[in-house]
Order: C-alpha cells, then structure tokens, then sequence
C-alpha cells in the first residue's frame, strides 16, 4: 500500500536549516517544502541556489540579512513578527537558516513565539558548520586516539564564560570547535594559553566551509597571532582547536573551486 504523503497544511510554519553552504548537502524534505512554500523568510548564509533551484517560481521571498557586527539586518523582533503575520494569514511559511537550525542560530526566539501564537511548526535538522567544515577539511571531530570528544562553541562580544570556564576547556581532551569567532581569535587563543592548553595545541580557521571558496588554515595556538597577523577571515568563519587537526594534512579531500584559492602551507607542531 502507497504511504500517505505528509501534506503541509495552510498556517504552519517550517523552520528548516540549509546547511553550510554546499547546496547538494540539503534534504530531500527541504526540497519538497521549498516547492510548497508561499514564503521563504531566509538568512544570509543560505546559498541562494537552493531557493532559485528549489522554490515555487511565486513564492514570497524575504532576505532577513542576519550578518554579526553589519548594520542592514532585520531584528530578530522584525522577523518574528512576519512569521506570525504570514501564519495567521493562512500562509505555508518556510524559516530558513544557514547550517541547522539546533546551532547558534536564535531558533529559541521563534520557537516561542510560535508557541505564544499557537501556531503549529515543524522542524527540519541539517549538516551543521561543525561537521559540514570538518568533513570537508578531512579532520573527523572525535577521531579515535586524538579526541574524547568535542565541544561546540562560539567566542562574540556577548559571551558569558568565567575564568572557571576557560580552564575547564583549556585542560579539556575534547576537541574545540568555535562558531563566530574569527573576529576575536586573538583574544580565543591568548585565552586558552593563559589556562594552559599546550602552546603547540593545532587550530584551523576554514572560511566559506563546503563551497567553491572554502580555505582551512593551520597554525598552532602559540603560533596564531604571528601566523594570522595579517588575515581578515571571510564569514562565515569556523575555528576548530585540537589534536584532531593534524590529521587535515592526510586526508584534505576536498578541492577548492576558486582558482584564486589556495591552500595555505601547513604550519603543524612536530
């Protein structure tokens, strides 16, 4: 017997991550929703290949911007209100976000204000940064043998991490991995010194993770500020700090497609 389709009613709003760049890592549900959707309220980050191969041709499309420290954005306030206004409106609403939706990404805000308004939602989860930027560097997070485990972070003007904090993660065995944080990682590395991670701790910066213009650069903790001195890493940004890095050299799978992009020489401890 044929399985029902699952029918997207009028109302309901989907709240659906896009991944981290490389359009082929959404899912096979996104795609059908964005075929659906009379609204598309997306971010930034999304590749807006998805939406122009993906989304009805008279759907609604709604660019929030969402970029750290740029003017330009919709509030986060501004956003929910036109969620709800579409709902209520009877309209198949689709929220779309880069990376998944569970990471950094003030899915908490809308989830409530769904709630409050009593409007029904459905979530789709997707490749998150941490694991689209790892994979595609050839550094697995919790390799056996360099990792027990990893940490998934982020290092802005809004942190709230105490001295006790910092230590704990400094003397971690876990592999560290940073959203939004190429902007401070100055003061994330000075940080982690101070609370003792070895100074030839390896770290990688990888810039535009999983699309034609990804860069991974390899430094050590003691080494980042000379190495990184003159860098000013594109957004999206994602550190990963953590034995696990030394094994980029070996299986650095992925080629970028950017003819002015080049792998940067490795700058590994021995």
């Amino acid at each position: 017997m044929r399985k029902k389709e699952n029918i997207w009613i009028d109302g309901k709003v989907v709240i659906a991550g896009a991944g981290p760049g490389d359009p082929e890592l959404i899912t096979l549900k996104l795609q059908k929703r964005l075929s659906q959707a009379d609204v598309i309220i997306t971010d930034r980050l999304v590749n807006p290949s998805i939406i122009e191969e993906h989304a009805r041709k008279n759907a609604e499309v709604i660019l929030t911007g969402k970029q750290g420290y740029h003017d330009g954005s919709i509030s986060q306030d501004e956003i929910n209100q036109l969620i709800v206004r579409y709902a209520l409106a009877g309209k198949k609403v689709l929220r779309l976000k880069g990376g998944d939706v569970a990471f950094f990404s003030n899915v908490l805000d809308e989830l409530r204000c769904l709630a409050v308004n009593e409007i029904e939602f459905e979530i789709i989860p997707r490749v998150t940064a941490a694991s689209g930027a790892s994979g595609y560097a050839g550094i697995p997070l919790t390799a056996r043998g360099f990792s027990r485990g990893v940490q998934i972070l982020t290092v802005h003007r809004c942190s709230h991490y105490t001295p006790e904090m910092w230590k704990q993660l400094a003397n971690s065995q876990d592999t560290l991995v940073f959203y939004m944080a190429a902007k401070n990682i100055d003061a994330l590395t000075a940080l982690l010194l101070r609370y003792t991670r070895k100074p030839n701790t390896p770290m990688a910066v990888i810039e535009q993770a999983t699309t034609a213009h990804q860069q991974v650069h390899v430094t050590t903790l003691k080494n980042c500020e000379k190495d990184f001195s003159e860098k000013n890493f594109s957004s999206p940004s994602l550190i990963i700090v953590g034995k696990v890095v030394n094994l980029y050299q070996q299986f650095n799978w992925f080629k970028s497609g950017d003819k002015g992009s080049v792998f940067n020489e490795l700058l590994l401890a021995k």
